[in-house]
């Protein structure tokens, strides 16, 4: 039994107008997910999923990739990601999921799943954009999603590992107030997707502040799962 991670599989089985075969390093990529996902993952594991799951842009233009993903081996554990229109509330995403047989799917949405010694947290995340009215009120929701998630994992004495979307930092920007939660629950390995092609190389990867940064964008991971524990 183990846990994976990948972030920004942007599948499109519903969608085909949404070739993300046109850029760089994507060619193919749905077969290259498919093939390296048979070959590394079992029914026993977890694989989480950090967002930007499908192109859908409601739950029934997602359920063709919904379907793709319960047909791979192993638990999935889904995020919210910036071009997840789909995403809708917990409870009409578990009722979709439910209802159409998806029973290997599961949303960390103000919540987090026990792994053993440890907890799968986390949250979409957001870009840090000081004097804007309007991305500090998403901030400071997203703020409290992550705290919501790290609360429950101390609550049952588990050590978290943070999934985010949005990398808390980026170059020079330092989303701050996510910062402050890593370290006030002692993360000490945060994992994060929604960065692709010439961004791979202004990622933060590797340990900064006590947290070990970890980059998992799809395109940068060339669609092989990576192994968290």
């Amino acid at each position: 039994m183990s846990l994976f991670v990948l972030g920004d599989t942007h599948l499109s089985f519903g969608v085909p107008d949404k070739p993300m075969d046109i850029f760089n390093g994507w060619e193919n990529y749905q077969a290259q997910l498919e093939e390296n996902w048979r070959r590394m993952i079992t029914p026993e594991d977890t694989v989480v999923l950090a967002g930007d799951i499908s192109w859908g842009m409601t739950l029934e233009e997602a359920k063709a990739d919904f379907a793709f993903l319960q047909g791979l081996p192993g638990k999935k554990i889904i995020l919210k990601g910036n071009h997840d229109y789909w995403w809708n509330s917990m409870k009409k995403m578990t009722g979709f999921f439910e209802a159409n047989g998806f029973d290997s799917l599961h949303i960390l949405h103000n919540n987090c799943y026990p792994y053993g010694e440890y907890a799968i947290c986390g949250t979409r995340g957001w870009v840090n954009m000081p004097g804007e009215a309007a991305d500090a009120k998403v901030l400071a929701r997203e703020q409290q999603r992550l705290k919501v998630s790290l609360e429950a994992a101390a609550k049952q004495g588990l050590k978290p590992i943070v999934f985010l979307h949005y990398p808390p930092i980026f170059w020079s920007n330092r989303n701050e107030s996510m910062l402050a939660l890593l370290e006030e629950f002692s993360v000490e390995h945060c994992y994060y997707g929604h960065l692709h092609g010439k961004s791979h190389n202004r990622a933060t990867r590797g340990l900064e502040d006590g947290v070990m940064y970890h980059l998992i964008s799809g395109d940068y991971l060339q669609f092989v799962p990576e192994k968290v524990l």
